[in-house]
């Protein structure tokens, strides 16, 4: 008995933590060959060579030291779209302390 009370707090636990989420939308028509994610960058500025918008991005719930996994995490999630970067808009600290973001992930017009 014990040992399933063990087990039922546990699960407990890992649903009352929550977990961080990634929501990406596709906003382009088309298709883009998927990039590797490790290609990707993330940037908190517009850049100055053309791009098209491919996305909107937005993740939440993250540890405020998590911000690595977190960026490694949109680029997991846009690059099957075809991503070349992502780029942040807005990011804050909810009133849970947990960290967010949006953004729009881009595709270089000069990569085909």
């Amino acid at each position: 008995m014990k040992k399933v009370n063990l087990i039922l707090l546990v699960s407990l636990m890992f649903v009352v933590a929550g977990c961080a989420t990634v929501n990406v939308t596709k906003t382009a028509k088309g298709y883009f060959k998927p990039t590797n994610p490790a290609d990707i960058e993330i940037l908190v500025t517009v850049p100055t060579k053309p791009f098209t918008e491919i996305a909107t991005v937005t993740t939440k719930d993250w540890e405020t030291n998590e911000t690595a996994k977190m960026h490694n995490s949109l680029r997991a999630k846009c690059a099957p779209l075809g991503a070349d970067a992502v780029v942040l808009g807005s990011s804050g600290i909810d009133s849970n302390g947990k960290l967010w973001t949006s953004g729009v992930a881009i595709k270089y017009k000069d990569d085909k």
